[in-house]
């Protein structure tokens, strides 16, 4: 098994202008260099999803001088624009990040004469644009299972989205054989779908399946969306929704379940399981929680149980100005361009998950480890069945701007592993730190900021910062870890 941690990127909302897409002339340098930083830490860089809801909203206008033209309707969304247009430099920017592989979201959502042509004009230019060993996957649709009453009937069923399904990406089949023929001819004709928000909407997934979702053979990944909560729902609190083991496990078994009963009835059978978009609070996030420090531990503490549950992956979903992004790639008049606290956690996971020497050939498994207390967790990374990490993530709530601080010193807790087979050993630790959990600056991983500030988002060691510590297994096997309260490390074999 292999897992990674990705990011997903609504078509528009990542890019609200051309300024935030860029093209090849003047790629987003701040954004790959983000990029490139977990690259160095996993081992591979993160591959990108756009789509999200914006894909079901762009037309195509082929005579657009700029990437995307985009209006916000406030009775809709103050977050993205949902009248959108798309010119032919729009795909420029596939090739701007060198490395990544993107999928690309095409427009299921909206069923008109405009949008069946936007379809089929787009689908050469996605093509020849991801022709660069930067094509990752296609995907139609986002969220269909929410369609009903919105933007189909409300007896619309999982056979109907099925037929419709169907028809369309034959549609996207010939045209692709007419512009790009060898996408078909080297198996690389492949979807993330369903997409669907969630395990007990109008649709189901499983009764989806059953349904023909997969008739023509070309589903790569089985794909489901899944958030913690709503960014407005009544208590929601970082102690409860978040940095919270128990409220993870909960938010994931739905997911798990669906899993089972797919490989069961041998209808997804090998095809891995993935969370095709997800993070803290859906309606982008809500400020004081998904932008703090307490979002970046749940974040390690979410990816790697999904790891833990054979979720081959999770794609992060972002965008400008969202109040969960692990950055902004652009100074706006909402939020200052630079690298948010999640994007911390994102570190911690993607060192979790690295590979080895040999990223291709390694078995990477995450093992979670029961805890006594729903404020903390703990993994196990295995690499061709050796162990070669322990994680610790202590998400017991200490707010340094508020009365916690006023005690003389931050709480800690002291973690115990009996490790088989193992002793009289040093092992390396790697700190993920800041504050406290309300931070939502001044924040490391492994000493490491990352901050635009410094030096454009490239790592800088900060001299404030304590490094290189290790701790001791003794001759019983037993090794000792403490932990400040909201913090997270890594014990590496």
């Amino acid at each position: 098994m292999f897992v990674s941690l990705l990011f997903s990127a609504a078509v528009v909302v990542a890019a609200p202008s051309s300024s935030a897409i860029r093209n090849k002339s003047k790629p987003n340098q701040f954004s790959n260099q983000l990029l490139d930083n977990l690259a160095d830490l996993q081992g591979v860089k993160p591959y990108i999803r756009v789509g999200g809801n914006t894909q079901d909203f762009a037309l195509y206008d082929p005579n657009l001088k700029t990437q995307i033209h985009g209006t916000v309707v406030p009775s809709v969304s103050n977050d993205y624009p949902y009248i959108i247009s798309i010119g032919p430099s729009y795909f420029e920017a596939y090739n701007t990040w060198p490395g990544v592989k993107f999928s690309h979201g095409f427009n299921l959502g909206k069923n008109t004469t405009e949008a069946m042509d936007t379809l089929i004009s787009t689908v050469p230019l996605a093509c020849k644009a991801l022709s660069n060993d930067n094509f990752a996957h296609w995907e139609l649709g986002n969220e269909p299972d929410l369609f009903a009453r919105q933007v189909r009937p409300a007896n619309w069923t999982d056979g109907d989205y099925v037929d419709e399904w169907l028809s369309k990406t034959r549609i996207i089949q010939r045209q692709l054989s007419r512009a790009c023929p060898q996408m078909l001819t080297h198996g690389e004709y492949k979807y993330i779908a369903p997409s669907f928000a969630g395990t007990a909407n109008r649709l189901d997934p499983v009764k989806t399946w059953e349904a023909g979702l997969n008739d023509d053979n070309d589903i790569g990944m089985n794909s489901m969306h899944n958030y913690m909560g709503g960014a407005d729902s009544p208590g929601v609190t970082l102690a409860h929704t978040l940095m919270n083991h128990t409220a993870v496990i909960k938010s994931v078994e739905n997911h798990v379940a669906v899993m089972i009963n797919l490989e069961e009835d041998s209808l997804a059978k090998g095809i891995p399981y993935i969370l095709g978009e997800m993070n803290s609070l859906y309606h982008q996030g809500k400020p004081g929680l998904s932008n703090s420090f307490g979002a970046a531990l749940w974040g390690v503490d979410f990816n790697l149980y999904c790891a833990s549950q054979n979720i081959r992956r999770t794609h992060m979903h972002q965008g400008t100005d969202y109040r969960y992004a692990s950055w902004q790639p652009i100074e706006t008049n909402k939020t200052s361009m630079g690298t948010k606290a999640p994007y911390y956690g994102n570190a911690m996971v993607a060192a979790m998950l690295h590979g080895g020497k040999d990223e291709h050939e390694s078995n990477v498994q995450v093992v979670n480890l029961p805890t006594d207390q729903e404020t903390e967790s703990a993994y196990a990374t295995y690499i061709n069945g050796k162990l070669a990490r322990l994680a610790v993530i202590n998400m017991q709530e200490y707010n340094y701007t508020g009365t916690d601080a006023v005690s003389s010193s931050r709480p800690s807790a002291t973690y115990q592993f009996h490790l088989s087979g193992i002793s009289s050993k040093s092992l390396s630790v790697q700190r993920l730190i800041a504050n406290g959990t309300d931070a939502i600056t001044g924040i490391t991983w492994d000493g490491w900021s990352y901050n635009y500030e410094l030096k454009g988002g490239s790592p800088v060691r900060l001299a404030n910062v304590t490094i290189g510590q290790t701790v001791q297994v003794d001759s019983k096997g037993l090794v000792e870890l403490q932990l400040p309260f909201s913090s997270a490390a890594i014990l590496n074999f």
